[in-house]
């Protein structure tokens, strides 16, 4: 008789989500993609007034390897949506995405045709903030918002590769619905 029939279905797996749902919320590790003045109120959350080392994020991450969660602040450019496209594909599961301020959320002001109306377009949001720009209130409230959400994160969310094959990410002017209908020069 093994250890399978000993234990109730599912039960090493529920804790293990558990252990790694704690784990990662009490180490969220942002990669900080400034684009804006939304960029100024984010850099202001990891004052000490606002203390955003209690969730574990002491340092913005340079890399995205070393990332969990990308806050997207400020307008998202036809030109620079490339590079969030690919700094987003970098990063390793789990991933998430805060849209802070109205310029990522939806274009704010900004509606022509060099602006991407809305950072979600690109790639997929977990938690918008509001405002123009937010305060560092305001996105520590998105922080517990994405705690929220990973508490009820489950493994078999991640994609999963089949046997011999790759992951290939995706970027350029063909993957990017923004830029599929313009012409590059």
């Amino acid at each position: 008789m093994g250890l399978e029939e000993r234990l109730p279905e599912g039960i090493l797996t529920t804790n293990l989500e558990k252990l790694l749902n704690w784990g990662r919320q009490n180490s969220t590790w942002p990669l900080a993609f400034g684009l804006a003045c939304c960029a100024m109120e984010m850099i202001a959350t990891g004052t000490a007034r606002h203390d955003i080392a209690r969730y574990g994020s002491e340092l913005f991450r340079a890399s995205p390897r070393q990332a969990d969660v990308m806050i997207v602040s400020g307008r998202v450019s036809n030109k620079m949506a490339p590079v969030v496209k690919r700094l987003y594909d970098q990063m390793c599961e789990p991933k998430w995405v805060i849209a802070m301020g109205i310029c990522a959320s939806a274009g704010g002001p900004f509606n022509n045709y060099a602006i991407i109306q809305g950072v979600d377009k690109l790639i997929p949001v977990d938690v918008y903030v509001p405002g123009c720009p937010p305060r560092p209130e305001a996105l520590l409230y998105a922080l517990d918002k994405l705690r929220e959400k990973q508490a009820r994160d489950t493994i078999s969310r991640y994609k999963q590769l089949k046997e011999g094959e790759l992951y290939q990410p995706s970027f350029g002017a063909d993957s990017l619905p923004a830029l599929r209908d313009r012409q590059l020069a």
